[in-house]
């Protein structure tokens, strides 16, 4: 049914001889309410007789349509919703001309949670053939809205549940083509790489997505979504994190570049927590970056923090604590460091 046809001139119900038979049943707000909704008359009414039909459990193709017209005037109302799914399962319906009355209501309804779980609902019953219509309806609500959550938590739905994933690497890749820094596709890349069947897993996955990660560090260094992204290439595996080549090399480079530093730095920082030993150049790039009011002996962690309550002074309270803590975070994070070798080792 298409959404439309409720948009033309309406007839009230108490007018419709097919209605003639039901008795509406008013809103019952108690005799003193308090602050009193102002609803239009069309959806008093409309709520009035969708009330009846419902106390009745009639299942029927004019409940089906009434169900419409009250979603048409509230998108939000689960109930009416809940009460056209079990409509619809009694009558047999196609779902998917239901699919073509949801992409009318939510074309205008994008962050509406009732229409989502709908549009699940409808995935589920329908199964394999929803695949490719559900992930191209998601990439239409991206492209208005780029990071819109409920059609991200759709898409990860639809993949794990129904399948698809054979071209989901590709398109994320795609939407960091056009913005690099589109957070939501930075988080998509790791779901799938983590998740897709496909792919072999996060180990087998690392090199490679390291290599893009670097050079996309390299080209925007102050873009805080890959930064975060190639920590999560090492999940659960600090100390791979620490010897990998790429990684020092990567923060070298920024530190002895033109560029923002703050998230180099702050990267660095948390290696050395853990048992980084760095080079020499890097140590160097850090004292060049280093205010004249540090002491010179001043040890390399405590210098990063004194770099970064300047240059990040938005956070000047945090790095001010990270430094008057480091000692003790390093000890910590090597603790923990070793605990998760021994409970791999075993």
């Amino acid at each position: 049914m298409d959404c439309r046809e409720v948009t033309k001139t309406r007839i009230p119900f108490k007018e419709r001889p097919d209605w003639a038979d039901v008795k509406p049943v008013p809103q019952d707000d108690g005799p003193c309410p308090v602050v009193p909704i102002a609803y239009t008359e069309d959806f008093s009414e409309t709520m009035d007789y969708f009330r009846a039909i419902y106390v009745a459990d009639e299942r029927s193709t004019r409940a089906l349509q009434l169900t419409s017209e009250a979603i048409q005037l509230n998108p939000g109302n689960y109930t009416v919703w809940q009460f056209r799914r079990v409509v619809l399962e009694a009558l047999g319906v196609d779902l998917h001309e239901e699919l073509k009355f949801v992409d009318c209501i939510a074309g205008e309804n994008t962050k509406n949670y009732q229409i989502w779980h709908h549009r699940r609902w409808l995935a589920e019953k329908l199964g394999a053939d929803a695949v490719t219509n559900e992930l191209e309806f998601t990439k239409k609500i991206f492209s208005q809205d780029a990071k819109n959550y409920h059609a991200w938590s759709h898409r990860q739905w639809v993949l794990q549940a129904l399948g698809g994933w054979e071209e989901e690497l590709a398109y994320c890749q795609q939407l960091l083509d056009d913005d690099i820094y589109n957070n939501s596709a930075w988080n998509q890349r790791y779901f799938v790489i983590t998740r897709s069947p496909l792919l072999g897993g996060l180990v087998a996955m690392r090199e490679l997505e390291v290599n893009y990660t670097v050079q996309t560090i390299r080209a925007s260094p102050e873009n805080e979504s890959p930064w975060r992204y190639l920590r999560g290439l090492f999940k659960n595996d600090t100390q791979s994190l620490v010897q990998d080549s790429q990684v020092a090399s990567v923060l070298l480079d920024v530190l002895t570049s033109q560029n923002s530093h703050v998230h180099a730095l702050s990267f660095l920082l948390d290696l050395l927590c853990h048992g980084f030993e760095p080079s020499q150049e890097l140590k160097s790039a850090v004292d060049v970056l280093t205010p004249q009011s540090c002491l010179p002996d001043l040890a390399l962690t405590k210098k990063i923090c004194s770099i970064l309550e300047h240059a990040d002074p938005m956070r000047v309270k945090y790095w001010n604590w990270r430094k008057s803590t480091v000692r003790v975070q390093s000890a910590q994070s090597q603790n923990a460091d070793r605990l998760a070798n021994l409970s791999m080792q075993g």
